[in-house]
């Protein structure tokens, strides 16, 4: 397995020590979880996201998706009623799984889809007012030197 070394970027920046973990974990991640269930992301629109997961098998109340500090987290656990279940030959996967996604900051999980065997989870990012872009007007010389 290879691995990136990120030091660099921890010794060269400052403040932006989250960003290198989030580089980190999500490099360790994606291979640890071997690519269950597979999921889309997609851009919609300005400011406008979409996470579309295959979670063939899964009914609503054996899904829970959760959103804490930034952290998006989808998890799946199929309940024990197929155990009665006789099969011949069992392709469709039925194990419990967990997806973590980090969130920007100011976007916001807006809605959650079950559909045809597919999780569809809307997001959107909305920037504050304070954050926004602003115009500073700039005062000339000669109107402070009046106003003293």
């Amino acid at each position: 397995m290879n691995t990136i070394d990120l030091t660099p970027l921890y010794r060269s920046s400052i403040g932006f020590d989250r960003l290198a973990s989030m580089l980190d974990s999500a490099l360790r991640s994606d291979t640890s979880s071997g690519g269950y269930p597979p999921y889309n992301i997609e851009s919609l629109g300005e400011n406008r996201y979409g996470i579309t997961i295959a979670v063939a098998g899964f009914e609503e109340s054996e899904l829970d998706i959760q959103v804490e500090r930034d952290v998006l987290t989808v998890r799946g656990r199929k309940s024990d009623d197929d155990k009665d279940r006789k099969y011949l030959y069992r392709s469709i996967a039925a194990r419990a799984f967990e997806r973590k996604f980090n969130l920007a900051e100011h976007v916001e999980v807006v809605d959650a889809e079950l559909r045809n065997g597919l999780l569809n989870i809307s997001l959107v990012k909305e920037t504050p007012e304070a954050d926004k872009p602003r115009s500073i007007s700039i005062k000339s010389s000669e109107k402070a030197l009046e106003h003293k």
